[in-house]
């Protein structure tokens, strides 16, 4: 018997770039207006553009198998999820699913805002076909593994973003599909939810045999949770095998990438814009560390729209994304390192010192947080580091964190650099 669970077919996804859609007669006048503007300024009209999001993609789903889908962004990640729950449709190719798909995409997908948490639970388990005997099961479990109780008969258009996400996550989570999709939706939460997030990812996978794809730029995560691993690159295929083949080819493409850093934030609250980020003061995403040199000066240059409390966060990563060394002085001193900005524009230093390493590429992301509370914004593709250090007998520069081993905390002190208001 087969047990494909999803079969993906030579499957592409087009899109006409500076052509917009128009359904209704005011969508037409307004394009006409706009388009005669245009050309009594004698400003040039733009040609409609293909631009090929995907392009010939197949690929087998076993059951029970965790495939973690990894690439740059702009890869046609997010594209194939849309696709797989049939949220847009392909422009070629064919998807055979057989079985009841949840997805998590974006922060709260599927949920009413003037619903409660309550009512949009029954909704979104309604919508995965579940009966309400079955969704009152789960629910108490839902709910706790939310952290949500207080606030549960409170419309969800008042929750806050974590909030929102963390009870998406429940549900989908919960609900019992036989298929979980998962795009990078959980770097909106604190670290601690984020590692319950991929314990139940790792239950549901593993316990309870279901299927899951999963979209992340942790590779940390992907290491320890897919069975397979899918690279994309500019919407095609450029690997397909086990997960630690796929991370190996992934980290080999990354390693001479000379682009900028400030090219790879994602910004994951709208009161802040990343404006550059520097280590030892270039914004370069490879850098080589001189011999000798034991520590780094990081900078980031933001503008807040109003009054925030701010500080740096930086891990220090292997190849496949483990983490070697954790960074965050608010964690470890929030007195002298949490630092009230006003609106404005502003640049936080820090100087972290480097545990001892052999010689060989590292990773460094850095992020602008407020400990314990939210991400304002964070590197979804880090720095390279190039160390000069020993070289380790065997040559194996990340033989013994890509195992999982466990994380030194580095402490320092983060300050404010001139070019803004603190």
């Amino acid at each position: 018997m087969d047990d494909t669970i999803i079969r993906v077919e030579a499957l592409s996804k087009k899109y006409h770039l500076g052509l917009v859609r128009h359904d209704t007669l005011r969508d037409h006048l307004a394009a006409a207006l706009r388009t005669s503007l245009r050309r009594l300024r004698g400003m040039r009209v733009p040609d409609p553009a293909d631009f090929w999001a995907l392009r010939d993609v197949s690929f087998d789903v076993k059951r029970g198998e965790v495939l973690g889908i990894i690439g740059r962004n702009g890869a046609g990640k997010s594209t194939l999820l849309k696709i797989l729950s049939r949220i847009t449709e392909p422009t070629t190719g064919r998807v055979t699913i057989r079985g009841r798909v949840a997805s998590l995409l974006e922060v709260g997908t599927g949920f009413h805002p003037e619903l409660t948490g309550r009512e949009n639970i029954f909704l979104n388990g309604a919508i995965l076909g579940m009966t309400q005997a079955e969704i009152r099961r789960k629910f108490d479990e839902i709910v706790a593994f939310a952290e949500v109780e207080r606030f549960i008969d409170t419309p969800v258009k008042h929750y806050s973003s974590g909030m929102y996400m963390r009870l998406a996550f429940a549900v989908a989570a919960h609900l019992e599909p036989e298929i979980l999709i998962i795009d990078e939706v959980l770097a909106v939460g604190d670290l601690p939810f984020q590692k319950k997030c991929l314990g139940k990812i790792q239950d549901v996978a593993s316990g309870e045999g279901r299927t899951v794809l999963f979209v992340s730029h942790n590779t940390a995560a992907i290491a320890q949770l897919c069975t397979k691993g899918l690279v994309l690159q500019y919407g095609r295929v450029a690997h397909w095998g086990t997960a630690a083949q796929s991370l190996a080819y992934y980290s080999a493409s990354f390693t001479e990438d000379s682009g900028s850093m400030n090219d790879s934030f994602r910004i994951l609250d709208q009161r802040v814009a990343i404006a550059d980020a520097r280590i030892n003061g270039s914004n370069k995403r490879s850098i080589q560390l001189p011999p000798g040199r034991d520590n780094i000066e990081m900078e980031l240059e933001f503008t807040a729209t109003e009054p925030l409390v701010v500080t740096l966060e930086a891990r220090l990563l292997d190849q496949f994304g483990g983490c070697i060394a954790f960074f965050c002085p608010g964690h470890t001193d929030p007195h002298h390192n949490v630092i009230q900005v006003s609106a404005g524009r502003h640049v936080l230093a820090a100087n972290m010192r480097l545990p001892p390493l052999h010689r060989g590429t590292y990773q460094i992301d850095l992020a602008l947080v407020r400990p314990g509370v939210c991400y304002y914004a964070r590197a979804e593709n880090p720095c390279f580091l190039h160390h000069s250090g020993t070289p380790l007998p065997n040559g194996n520069v990340f033989e013994q964190s890509a195992q999982g081993a466990g994380y030194q905390v580095l402490t320092g002190a983060v300050r404010p650099r001139s070019g803004g208001t603190i």
